[in-house]
């Protein structure tokens, strides 16, 4: 399959004069480990066709077949404070399988807890927050084209997979940080995002089995979200870090 490259021109001149700057790369280690490094102002944003050592949560690698994948990541310094922060990877998770839907006229993209996006047929984004200075550097990964041989784990799934479209990668980009910057803006003059996330949330109320750092393991129905963004879980716990796998469906 040929692949249209991402072109920073046409990104730049779509977004104006907007809160982002985008900066395209053919490779890179790592679009967050770049973006760390380049002391970053509010509004960077650096893609990449291609990461060799990308990362996603926990340490894990994250591989992308280089032009399959919308990889990016965008620095942000939300005005809020920032024990409120932690709703940003819910925020964005939000905004992505919003844009996904509008942009398939599906319903089929959902959020799973705390940063991936999902299809019936799998996973299709993931999402790494990390503070950086006074702000956060959120590192997205979508797979846009790629096919099942070139998917990385059996529970990986991509746009084209799910929806049989190819989108272009530029419009993806655009959409996704027009789209971010009004989410944000509603965030930070005091909506309440969680209402949009539970809408598109394939987590609760289901049964889930959550492994926490230490390879605790806890069972039990996830039941709703909290103000600072962990997951309630109705055995009374709530978790702020862990891996979530759905009970019923297998949902990785």
């Amino acid at each position: 399959m040929k692949r249209p490259a991402l072109d920073q021109q046409e990104i730049s001149q779509r977004l104006g004069d907007s809160y982002w700057r985008v900066s395209v790369h053919d490779q890179v280690t790592s679009t967050q480990l770049l973006l760390r490094k380049s002391n970053p102002v509010p509004g960077a944003v650096i893609v990449a066709e291609y990461q060799s050592q990308g990362r996603g949560r926990l340490g894990r690698s994250f591989d992308s077949i280089s032009g399959s994948g919308l990889l990016f990541s965008a620095y942000v310094r939300p005005s809020l404070e920032d024990s409120k922060w932690g709703l940003l990877p819910l925020l964005v998770g939000t905004t992505i399988a919003q844009v996904l839907n509008k942009l398939t006229n599906s319903n089929h993209y959902l959020t799973k807890w705390p940063n991936d996006v999902v299809a019936p047929e799998g996973k299709v984004c993931g999402v790494l927050c990390e503070y950086s200075d006074n702000g956060v550097l959120v590192g997205v990964g979508v797979n846009v084209t790629t096919e099942v041989a070139e998917l990385p784990v059996p529970t990986a799934s991509s746009v084209i997979l799910a929806s049989g479209m190819e989108l272009d990668r530029n419009e993806l980009l655009i959409s996704l940080l027009a789209a971010l910057s009004v989410n944000m803006a509603a965030w930070e003059a005091g909506a309440d995002i969680l209402t949009d996330y539970l809408l598109l949330s394939s987590t609760i109320n289901q049964e889930v089995e959550v492994t926490l750092p230490g390879s605790r393991i806890l069972r039990s129905e996830a039941i709703g979200i909290s103000s600072d963004g962990g997951l309630i879980l109705a055995s009374g716990e709530t978790v702020t870090v862990g891996d979530v796998l759905h009970v019923r469906n297998q949902v990785k």
